[in-house]
């Protein structure tokens, strides 16, 4: 890859065919800088003018992000009613509803305040410390205290400190692998660029200060992360909930108010304030029975149990929305190094040359090699030797390390017997022009290292020599960063549940079609740069474009820039995009996504960009993770099927017989009980056992309000009838023989069936199949509810606040709402079927289009 960074701070930036001299040169001319180095007085003027060597960090108090929770929508809603109560002196009202709307602010903040601050991890990355020479002196300051123009020394093990120009010395090796995504050390020579934030392996050079702070690409990066970020898909749908109940109690009430005021104070001529001030009172009672205080608590508790089961599972919740994201996920963007291999190097196999043997070519490489080495390619030659002992009594009389300019290590060998051999490894091209094999050799050689290139695979050369003038080829290595063990069965896994997964790597795309061959996952990668050339943005692309990229199965030579366009092009073509990544160039990509994941392994800002970090290794944790969050959707689901279902029954229940019957079915008091009955034990609907679905579920709200609205009026045909059954009742002599029922009683009956009704809706509406079949209710949601009504049915049959009724009428009402419960349950089975039916009738016809 192209290792030439533009230069933000310094003015003109340098071509890639620069030679390194002149590169240098331009560089220093654009910085008025000098190999000796800044003065103290120069360096602070810098600083003055440029900044820090620091990343900013915007940081929002933590009273700031509390009080958010009390903002919006829903929160306005449920506070007004908190008013209302309050005005009415309802104290137990008040204190209710306060209550949830507490314990809905204090667990969404507890959870999402678990995730670390990304910039503050970024900053945490950067070298603490740099040797740089000021004022004509070698000296050791914070690094926050780099100029553009600095010049620093870079030595192994050592953080670089700001991007740079390497302008002296031998040889640098780099793991930017956290930046870049590149699985393998990069070798570094005069005239390269070393990035702020990678790490030194091997050798030491000096380098001129580019850039600093947030224009360095490790600043870059932290830039996109604080502008990335996508809205939760769960809070959109809540407020939709949300402002559907209050439209529709605003009309209700409205048409209440209006038929009231017209029948108690118009119409008789003589009005008066109580009678005003009654009708205000009962409308604003049933106001706060149609506002969902519960649903933002429901929604918390069930996400925060939902966290709990995925962290038995290795999986931890930073962002409790990364649960309903997750469920809803169809596109998954997966890094390559680290999280689809092993971001481990090892030896495919051996390709002996002349007599030699795979094991020679081995033994050689290993002799070739220091074996205190800590070298990627050095250890993985040293694993891949079968006999490890064999080198045992074997002395390393000379060595030469590998530098950037001959490209091979050699060593001089003194064996057991007193020989003195040569031993060298490293580029093809650097071993052959040591050996200068024949032509029938070279061609093989040549298209032996062709190959392994056609198939991503590093090819090392081998040779050794008796007097260190002649050299033969031993043969070729070939090396590779393989795919972890459970990578493939994972991929299958998700791609069963309907997952479009896409690897997104730093490296060639030749070695990412080779991976993602072996993965199952095609081998139609395209080079970022070519899809997002420089100062693209995803939503400025064609469809042309944004197509290709969903067709692609996944993107090589990727910047940290690239990866955040690919999430966003994805999410402006409609999709739902997972991000897994463990590096600091994931960190954009893993924010922007729906739900980012950071892997096992992975660095302090790629955790605290993500939603769900994972703690075990490998992918599979993946594959739980998406299982429990699609059972905890359907949870949540039912439970807002189940609430527009029952406002719509009570709301419109009091309102047309109010209206046209001039009868109150439900007191006020009754109205509270009912929304206490209602929403504290369908807390435990977090317990359900829900089914998780076969393939990727989202918030469709169309579908949403028909189903609901459609059980809505099946249970307000039900509570209605029962009405115009009593009605009858009261006047009619027979019935009031078989069983005496007065006004107050027929409210209690209304009341009873309201709370009954209620809960077997919901047993109906929380599967799509027949309540006969699995999945059944979970033990601590069925118990919840049976206590509810044992509780109801007390209330009634004792009169605690309702006038009491006998057993009788309680044993009727029971029957009435389980005949009812088989038709609901009919009617839902022939709309999910209808559903069906049409989705693959759309599947079809696009199918068909699309041939």
């Amino acid at each position: 890859m192209d290792t030439t960074a533009s230069n933000p701070q310094g003015g003109a930036a340098t071509g890639a065919q620069a030679s390194p001299v002149s590169k240098i040169a331009q560089q220093l001319q654009a910085l008025k800088a000098s190999k000796e180095g800044l003065s103290s007085a120069e360096a602070a003027t810098r600083l003055t003018q440029y900044g820090p060597n620091t990343i900013e960090e915007k940081s929002e108090s933590k009273w700031h992000k509390l009080l958010a929770y009390f903002w919006g929508p829903l929160p306005f809603l449920i506070e007004a009613a908190a008013v209302i109560s309050a005005l009415r002196r309802d104290w137990p009202d008040f204190g209710v509803v306060t209550g949830l709307l507490a314990y809905n602010a204090v667990v969404g903040f507890w959870q999402d305040n678990k995730a670390a601050n990304a910039l503050a991890a970024l900053k945490k990355g950067l070298a603490p410390h740099a040797r740089v020479l000021r004022d004509a002196n070698w000296v050791s300051i914070e690094a926050a205290g780099l100029a553009p123009g600095d010049i620093v020394s870079v030595a192994a093990g050592q953080i670089v400190p700001a991007d740079i120009i390497l302008i002296e010395g031998d040889y640098l090796s780099c793991d930017q692998a956290a930046l870049t995504g590149e699985s393998l050390p990069v070798s570094k020579k005069i005239g390269d660029d070393a990035y702020a934030g990678s790490i030194a392996k091997q050798g030491s050079m000096t380098g001129l200060v580019t850039a600093t702070g947030a224009q360095t690409f490790f600043g870059r990066t932290a830039k996109l992360i604080g502008a990335a970020g996508a809205a939760s898909h769960s809070q959109r749908a809540v407020t939709q909930v949300g402002d559907f109940l209050l439209v529709l109690a605003f009309l209700l009430g409205l048409i209440l108010v209006v038929a009231q005021g017209y029948r108690e104070v118009v119409a008789p001529h003589d009005w008066d304030w109580s009678r005003i001030g009654g009708i205000l009172q009962y409308v604003l009672v049933l106001l706060i029975a149609s506002i969902p205080v519960a649903l933002p608590a429901v929604m918390s508790v069930t996400m925060a149990i939902g966290a709990y089961a995925l962290s038995l599972h290795k999986a931890i919740v930073a962002k409790l929305s990364a649960i309903e994201e997750l469920a809803g996920v169809d596109v998954l963007c997966s890094d390559k190094t680290g999280t689809l291999t092993q971001n481990k190097l090892t030896v495919e196999k051996p390709i002996p040359f002349g007599a030699s043997t795979p094991e020679d070519v081995l033994f050689c490489a290993a002799l070739a090699t220091q074996r205190s080495s800590e070298d990627a390619i050095d250890l993985a030659v040293l694993a891949a030797l079968k006999t490890p002992a064999s080198l045992d009594g074997l002395v390393q009389k000379e060595f030469s390390p590998f530098d950037p300019v001959t490209k091979r290590t050699l060593a001089t060998v003194v064996d057991r017997s007193g020989a003195v051999r040569h031993y060298a490894k490293g580029a093809p091209q650097a071993i052959s022009a040591l050996a200068a094999p024949d032509e029938q050799t070279l061609k093989r050689y040549q298209g032996e290292v062709a190959e392994l290139a056609a198939k991503g695979e590093r090819a090392l050369g081998v040779a050794r020599s008796d007097d260190g003038a002649h050299w033969v080829i031993v043969g070729l290595i070939s090396l590779m960063d393989p795919p972890r063990p459970d990578a493939a069965a994972t991929i299958a896994e998700a791609q069963k549940l309907g997952l479009n997964v896409k690897m997104v790597t730093g490296d060639d795309v030749a070695i990412g079609n080779q991976i993602a061959g072996r993965l199952g996952l095609g081998a139609h990668l395209l080079v970022a740069g070519d899809v997002f050339p420089e100062g693209a943005k995803a939503e400025a692309l064609p469809r042309s474009v944004l197509e290709a990229v969903e067709r692609a199965d996944g993107f090589g030579r990727v910047f940290p820039e690239h990866k955040y366009e690919i999430v966003k092009a994805l999410q402006a073509a409609g999709h739902i995009v997972a991000m897994t990544g463990d590096g600091v160039n994931d960190a954009p990509a893993l924010k922007q996504a729906d739900c980012g994941i950071a892997v096992s392994g992975a660095t302090d800002a790629a955790r605290g960009a993500a939603a769900l970090i994972l703690t075990a290794p490998g992918l599979s944790t993946i594959i739980n993770a998406i299982r429990v969050s699609r059972q905890i959707f359907e949870r949540i689901e039912s439970y807002i099927y189940y609430r527009i279902a029952m406002t719509l029954d009570i709301m419109v229940t009091v309102v047309a017989s109010i209206v046209l019957l001039d009868f109150q079915p439900v007191t006020a008091i009754m109205i509270v009980a009912l929304a206490l009955l209602d929403d504290i034990p369908i807390m435990t609907i977090a317990y359900d056992n829900a089914p998780d679905a076969p393939k990727p579920v989202r918030w469709n709200m169309p579908r949403i309000f028909t189903f609901a609205s459609l059980m809505g009026t099946l249970s307000l045909a039900q509570t209605f009838g029962l009405l115009l059954i009593g009605t009858r009742w009261l006047i009619d002599a027979h019935l009031q023989a078989i069983m005496p029922l007065d006004p107050n009683q027929l409210q209690t009956v209304v009341f009873l069936q309201l709370a009954v009704g209620g809960h077997l809706l919901l047993f109906s509406v929380r599967t799509k199949s027949l309540l006969i079949f699995p999945a059944y209710p979970s033990p601590k949601l069925f118990w919840a509810i049976v206590a509810t009504q044992i509780v109801a049915v007390l209330l009634c049959l004792f009169g605690f606040g309702v006038e009491a009724i006998p057993g009788r009428a309680i044993a009727g009402v029971w029957a009435y709402c389980l005949i009812w419960l088989v038709l609901a349950d009919l009617v839902k089975l022939a709309y999910w079927r209808h559903v069906d039916r049409h989705e693959r009738a759309m599947l079809t016809r696009r199918a068909n289009l699309a041939a």
